[in-house]
């Protein structure tokens, strides 16, 4: 066995030294990692197996106590030992020290880092643009297996944010939802689905299930990128698929689009503090909305909306009016194993007020007026494209037992991966057709409402992010989404 040189665990009782202490055990390891990977691709034989192993943070108290009880994240669920690993300090630096320094406030007790017994696999110490096994033959594929270590899915799951993990007696307890291998896992997912780094990936994320929406998010965008640096909201770069960056003044044309898009397009409006809007067009179906919150989850975002076209259910409705969820019919079934369908998904008053009030200040309609273009209640979601073709008493009877005024198939699975991954949820759909009333979607009925209401939807939603910037961090993490014996990590 090859191994990097041993770096002894330190116990911190700062998060700057603390943090550090991981950039120089993870920084050691990857590095080790791509230079022995490096010389095999080159042909040199290696004899022994390589491996190197990911940093651990681990805290042992005697109380569960913390400074300020109104938190829901930053401590020890009670007294013991608690552990994780890290991985990418150089991507989570801001996150990693913020649960640091909340962990020495509320424990009052040294953080010990060292090198875990975790190894990593050879695939993630590479960086975002390095494909390592392209040029090899399949027998020195095989040879590569052999030496190095490759993902293993059973240290990937996701049981700890499931609730479903059994800990054996006196293991430590986790402090995080996601092991590094899991975040190194989705790191890499994202740029295959997204086309995108994950480190162009901001806090507040609009997903939407139109192309329509993406179109006029990156006529936004590079129009930004056009004015002057002093100008807007404070937006750096924009950037596309392909990362392709364009920065804030240096715009002297429209950057040529990726010729091939990914299957889920990200585009970002960064922020140097990374509070900036990502949109993720996530195409049609709840398997689709799984795979990309699964992946987006490892980032922690402060929160993430859901920004498309519904079925609106009531005769009152209009085209082009808004729908703000606050309940779900989950008859989507890709999380009914991750997340039973008898747990309910709440609202978040934090979500639903951002929300109203940003269609108060784009519409300028408020109090009884805003009833003219906005329905509160339930939105369903369903895994059938098709499910106007069935038998029509049965949905219509279903739908009006719940109380259903829209029906998607993405929402409801956005909302439950977030209250599933503790990350704050909303959905703001707007009402493309009415099938249950004879308007069904067609082009020639459906051209005049997308002109006249997708730029409107996505102000509305931007403004909407920009009020949820606005909040601070521990307010918009609020307790709503915490279980019992919760991770101290957000």
């Amino acid at each position: 066995m090859i191994s990097p040189p041993y770096i002894a665990p330190i116990h911190a009782e700062d998060a700057d030294v603390a943090l550090a202490q991981l950039r120089r055990i993870y920084d050691s390891a990857a590095g080790f990692l791509r230079d022995a990977a490096r010389e095999f691709i080159r042909g040199e034989v290696l004899d022994d197996h390589v491996r190197a192993h990911y940093p651990y943070l681990r805290l042992r108290t005697l109380t569960g106590t913390r400074t300020d009880s109104r938190r829901s994240y930053g401590f020890a669920a009670g007294a013991g030992v608690y552990e994780t690993t890290l991985t990418r300090p150089d991507l989570f630096e801001a996150y990693y020290l913020e649960q640091l320094r909340l962990l020495l406030a509320n424990h009052q007790v040294p953080l010990e880092i060292g090198t875990s017994n975790q190894p990593i696999p050879v695939h993630f110490a590479f960086g975002d643009d390095e494909y390592i096994e392209g040029t090899l033959t399949p027998a020195r594929q095989r040879q590569m297996r052999e030496r190095f270590d490759f993902p293993d899915l059973a240290a990937m799951d996701d049981g700890i944010a499931n609730g479903t993990r059994e800990f054996q007696p006196g293991a430590p307890h986790p402090l995080a939802l996601f092991t590094a291998p899991r975040v190194d896992y989705s790191l890499h997912r994202l740029r295959h689905y997204t086309g995108t780094s994950p480190r162009h990936f901001q806090n507040f994320v609009l997903f939407t299930n139109y192309q329509f929406y993406v179109d006029e998010f990156v006529r936004l965008g590079r129009t930004l990128m056009q004015e002057s640096v002093s100008e807007g909201e404070g937006y750096a770069a924009f950037v596309e698929p392909g990362n392709l960056v364009t920065r804030r003044g240096e715009a002297h044309g429209l950057p040529h689009p990726a010729t091939r898009l990914p299957q889920m397009p990200a585009y970002h409006l960064v922020r140097d503090d990374h509070m900036g809007v990502t949109m993720v067009n996530i195409g049609v179906g709840p398997a689709n909305a799984k795979t990309v919150t699964d992946h987006i989850a490892v980032l922690r975002p402060h929160a993430w909306v859901m920004l498309g076209h519904c079925a609106g259910l009531r005769t009152t409705q209009q085209l082009g009016d808004y729908v703000l969820a606050h309940g779900y019919v989950r008859e989507d079934h890709v999380l009914d194993e991750d997340l039973p369908p008898w747990v309910p998904i709440p609202a978040l008053a934090e979500i639903q007020i951002a929300l109203q009030t940003a269609v108060t200040d784009i519409t300028r309609l408020q109090g009884y007026e805003l009833k003219r273009v906005m329905r509160t209640g339930t939105v369903a979601s369903t895994d059938n494209r098709n499910w106007e073709l069935l038998p029509h008493g049965t949905p219509v009877r279903r739908f009006s037992q719940s109380r259903a005024i829209a029906l998607d198939m993405e929402s409801a699975t956005i909302a439950a991966n977030g209250f599933r991954f503790r990350v704050p949820y909303g959905t703001l759909l707007c009402v493309s057709d009415k099938p249950l009333h004879g308007e069904i979607k067609l082009p020639g009925m459906a051209n005049a409402f997308y002109r006249e209401r997708v730029d409107q939807h996505l102000r509305i939603g931007l403004r909407a992010m920009e009020l949820l910037r606005a909040q601070p961090p521990e307010q918009l993490h609020s307790r709503k989404l915490r279980s019992f014996a919760e991770v101290a990590f957000r």
